[in-house]
């Protein structure tokens, strides 16, 4: 096993509702949802997504607030990452999120490297998206635009 394959890149985003998922206003998100899952599910470098018994993470609590929605999932590098958030439905998604979510001022999404196989929790992604709020971009907790080599990290102390 390579260095890299020992490790899979996880990944969390964030969303503050506009309005509840089943209002009029979130009619287009809703029902993109199984759709755009099922695309990721066979992307390549795809590898796991947290997901409820509804098949996606929307009633999956994050930070104790019942407007956020959250989005997790593991891939094979960044670049499997990438490949599939900037193409197709998602994109398109992607480009409407001003209409179904508030803009948050603070850092809404985050990446790291877990052991591969190990699935991130929900309180992990909490802990790494407040460390990259806290301390920038570092090798505990960073984004696309400034992202380090797979292994494991530690988080900064201060």
């Amino acid at each position: 096993m390579t260095e890299t394959a020992a490790y899979e890149l996880a990944q969390v985003n964030i969303a503050r509702l506009k309005a509840p998922l089943d209002t009029p206003l979130l009619k287009d998100f809703v029902e993109a949802l199984d759709p755009v899952n099922a695309v990721a599910d066979a992307a390549d470098g795809f590898v796991w997504r947290l997901k409820s018994d509804s098949g996606n993470a929307t009633d999956v609590p994050v930070f104790g607030d019942d407007w956020l929605i959250v989005n997790m999932s593991t891939w094979r590098d960044t670049h499997a990452l990438t490949a599939f958030m900037y193409q197709g439905q998602h994109r398109e998604l992607l480009a409407r999120r001003r209409e179904w979510f508030e803009r948050l001022s603070e850092a809404v999404t985050t990446l790291w490297w877990v052991r591969a196989g190990h699935r991130p929790t929900v309180q992990e992604a909490e802990e790494r998206l407040l460390h990259l709020r806290a301390h920038g971009p570092t090798e505990y907790a960073f984004t696309l635009r400034t992202s380090f080599p797979a292994g494991l990290a530690q988080p900064v102390s201060v």
